[in-house]
């Protein structure tokens, strides 16, 4: 690098993240490389802290946040990019330096999308909602080994966990219905094991129920039909404290996954189905909310429910259901900016008094 190089001003930095191994790629106000450099972990932090003040860009991956939260302790702004919208300005092979060369290049794109940072806060209820998310996976699993082992025995339970609740006491009790002792103390300790995974489930039930009574975010989306504190809580905590970024309420249930796809090509329109983009979870608890909504619009003559009621009249019921959680959504993102609780008489946000 030249020594005229050298003397250029960084106004950005693009950072390819990992556990051990960082690099730093350095730009100045007419876009041409300043710096290209690897630190270890114990290096990187003070190379950053003693940059001048400038824009750090990151992909949104594991350890983004953190480093977003630091770097902005140090003076400099902080630019987080989803990782799909960097691979476009990856040149030739893959290399950390190629990596970090690119997020510098996207985050100078005047039209890219950038991700908010989250809180220590945000990331918590986030971190609560994912063991929770665990926790219900792993007794599901747990169920269904219940069950195909006792068939084996020719024991039949019912689908569902309050029927596995329900008859695996009885079925321990029982001494005449062939099972070993073997393999009835095992099936006891798998039962044990579930009341454990219960006992977890509830408590992270609660743990939500805490946090949504003492967010006033989450008690304004709480008033939107089909949206609870579960609910209320991972969808304040996924889109942050700027919810503006997503520019409206259509960018918000596209970036949830909730807006069909397009495949669009010589003035010719074709939508296809949903995208199922961005956060699985979040998608999921909004759908199920609104199948429960949906159950009970027949009874109700809110603009909402008169317009789900049509709807599914004139179209398949799980149609019905990715467009009644798409308005939630939407719903969610008009209730998340103007700070204001729903109303269901007029479909929307409560309105200011003139």
């Amino acid at each position: 690098m030249s020594e005229h190089s050298k003397e250029r001003i960084v106004t950005l930095v693009g950072i390819d993240l990992a556990k051990n191994s960082f690099h730093v790629h350095g730009v100045d106000a007419q876009g041409k490389a300043v710096l290209s450099k690897k630190l270890s972990r114990a290096k990187f932090s003070p190379f950053v802290a003693n940059l001048p003040a400038c824009t750090v860009a990151m992909e949104a991956c594991g350890s983004a946040h953190h480093w977003a939260r630091r770097f902005r302790t140090f003076g400099h702004e902080v630019r987080l990019i989803a990782p799909q919208y960097v691979k476009p300005y990856v040149k030739t092979n893959k290399s950390d330096a190629r990596d970090a060369e690119a997020i510098a290049e996207a985050a100078q794109r005047p039209a890219m999308r950038f991700v908010a940072v989250k809180t220590v806060e945000q990331q918590d209820v986030q971190a609560i909602h994912r063991m929770r998310s665990l926790t219900v996976e792993r007794r599901t699993a747990q169920i269904n080994q219940v069950r195909g082992l006792l068939l084996e025995y020719g024991l039949e339970i019912p689908q569902g966990r309050a029927a596995v609740a329900r008859r695996l006491p009885a079925i321990l009790e029982d001494a005449e219905n062939g099972l070993s002792e073997r393999f009835r103390a095992e099936l006891n300790a798998l039962a044990e094991e579930l009341r454990h995974l219960d006992e977890r489930v509830a408590h992270y039930d609660t743990q939500i129920d805490e946090i949504a009574r003492n967010d006033a975010q989450a008690q304004r989306l709480m008033t939107i039909p089909g949206i609870g504190a579960t609910c209320a809580t991972a969808l304040s905590a996924a889109v942050g404290e700027d919810p503006t970024l997503f520019g409206n309420g259509r960018a918000l249930a596209a970036w949830i996954g909730l807006a069909p796809r397009q495949d669009s090509t010589g003035g010719r329109e074709r939508l296809l189905g949903i995208s199922k983009r961005g956060d699985v979870y979040l998608r999921q608890l909004l759908i199920h909310g609104a199948r429960s909504v949906l159950r009970w619009v027949e009874r109700k003559e809110d603009p909402t429910s008169r317009w789900a009621t049509a709807l599914k009249t004139r179209r398949h019921t799980n149609v019905a259901v990715v467009a009644l959680a798409n308005k939630i959504a939407r719903v969610a993102y008009a209730v998340m900016t103007s700070g204001k609780p729903y109303d269901p008489a007029a479909g929307k946000p409560i309105q200011a008094a003139a």
